[in-house]
């Protein structure tokens, strides 16, 4: 199943309810479409509280309807974002929005930790899409952040066309910073990265984002929000849903790991759930991570048998998350580091992506052991919970798909965790044989260099 007749594009939106709510319109500038939804996320004082449907008639929606809308859904968020920052509680929310004499706590507290920031390396590895990096690049570049570099990966490019355009465009901007991998792999690009970077704190992102202001500063904020913070997460949302494809891999699980701040680890933090940690997707994505340089350099850098270009195709951000809370560090997940992202929009695109998925999931979980051979015990205890909440429609995996939520996406993904293990082990290999190599082809080159 590739169809869905009853899919209708929505449209995404922000609204700020800190000022006067605006009257919401069907038709949308940027896309140049009328619409009969819209997801809209609702912020106050620049902080996400969660999203709302609206559904539109000819005329839109008022700002009084808006208001209505946005209480019904989030009052409890509201009033908890208010008492956080000692303002007075309201009973509801109208047109006018919640605007008050003053600076709310929340900003002061950012304003404050603006003044003495760390310098943070921005690493985006890239290949063959030089078309994607212009809407990047320019989010990038407005962000409210004092002291940062951007670190273009070009890996294992096939022609020139990224090496120009941000020789062309981007020579003048001392910022950003072009490098090339030419071993293929997510993980080789990720790593190639960090050794290039200068920053204290390394931050990950992917050529198809579009960045918020304030993504880098939450997201730096996150590491001072806990002790020994070894890594934050932060919320990404679809960029647009205009294809069923779109929509299918929000109602998957897609990246948005929920609105509330949440801190990681393998003692007071431990959320206790059957599957914690191996259910890694649970702390965030690749998309929006940053990491200490001193983490990653602790554990070698990303495992170069995971990730895009490998055998296994996928896991690298789920290892290098696993790694962080099995290792006594502290994971935060701050839903104010905020980015957006371009789904794919076409079916096999989504199909291959689910496929790759299943694959390095259990490819990662398989790295775990090897790493670990003591945590195969316990793995044995979680796999009947483990079934269930993969396969049954009531697990928390599953409650988002609708009845149109195509059988093969599902049955796909398993067909990759079922792949997963061997892939591993075959990609280790691969790696294993390739650093061989390197490492001859490095030692004979030597030689030749002595000789001469």
């Amino acid at each position: 199943m590739t169809r869905a007749p009853d899919f209708e594009p929505v449209r995404m939106l922000e609204i700020e309810i800190g000022q006067p709510l605006p009257h919401v319109y069907a038709f949308d500038d940027r896309t140049g479409q009328h619409y009969r939804h819209a997801n809209c996320l609702i912020r106050l004082h620049s902080q996400p509280l969660g999203i709302v449907e609206l559904q539109f008639d000819e005329s839109g929606v008022s700002p009084r309807e808006c208001a209505q809308r946005i209480w019904l859904t989030l009052h409890a968020q509201i009033i908890e974002h208010l008492q956080q920052d000692g303002l007075p509680v309201v009973t509801e929310l109208d047109a006018a929005g919640l605007s008050s004499s003053g600076t709310a706590r929340c900003i002061e507290e950012r304003k404050r930790f603006f003044t003495n920031v760390p310098f943070v390396s921005i690493i985006i590895p890239t290949h063959n899409r030089p078309e994607r990096i212009p809407a990047c690049l320019h989010s990038l570049l407005d962000l409210h952040y004092p002291h940062f570099e951007i670190i273009i990966v070009d890996n294992a490019p096939s022609t020139s066309e990224t090496a120009d355009f941000i020789q062309q465009t981007y020579r003048d901007v001392p910022q950003v910073r072009y490098v090339r991998e030419d071993h293929p792999g997510l993980s080789c690009a990720h790593n190639c990265g960090r050794r290039a970077a200068r920053g204290e704190i390394l931050a990950f992102t992917d050529d198809d984002v579009v960045v918020d202001p304030y993504w880098l500063i939450e997201l730096v904020r996150g590491f001072s929000l806990a002790d020994n913070v070894g890594c934050v997460t932060g919320l990404v949302l679809p960029l647009e849903i205009e294809t069923p494809a779109q929509l299918w891999f929000e109602e998957f699980g897609g990246f948005n790991k929920g609105f509330a701040l949440r801190v990681f680890d393998m003692e007071k933090n431990h959320p206790g759930t059957p599957l914690y940690p191996y259910t890694a997707g649970r702390f965030g994505t690749g998309a929006n991570m940053a990491f200490t340089a001193a983490f990653l350099d602790s554990v070698g850098g990303f495992d170069l048998a995971l990730g895009t270009g490998t055998p296994a195709q996928n896991g690298e951000d789920l290892a290098a998350f696993f790694q962080v809370v099995t290792r006594g560090y502290t994971l935060v997940y701050t839903p104010a580091a905020l980015l957006y992202h371009l789904h794919r929009p076409d079916y096999p695109g989504l199909r291959k992506q689910i496929y790759t998925y299943g694959v390095g999931l259990t490819a990662y979980l398989m790295k775990s052991i090897l790493d670990n051979p003591r945590l195969l015990f316990d793995l044995v205890t979680k796999v009947p919970y483990g079934l269930y909440f993969t396969l049954s429609a009531r697990s928390p995996k599953n409650t988002k798909k609708s009845t149109q939520y195509p059988g093969e996406l599902t049955r796909v993904e398993l067909k990759g965790m079922l792949y997963g293990p061997l892939a591993y082990l075959r990609s280790r290999r691969a790696t294993s044989d390739a650093g061989k190599a390197f490492r001859s082809q490095e030692h004979n080159t030597l030689v030749v260099e002595r000789e001469n």
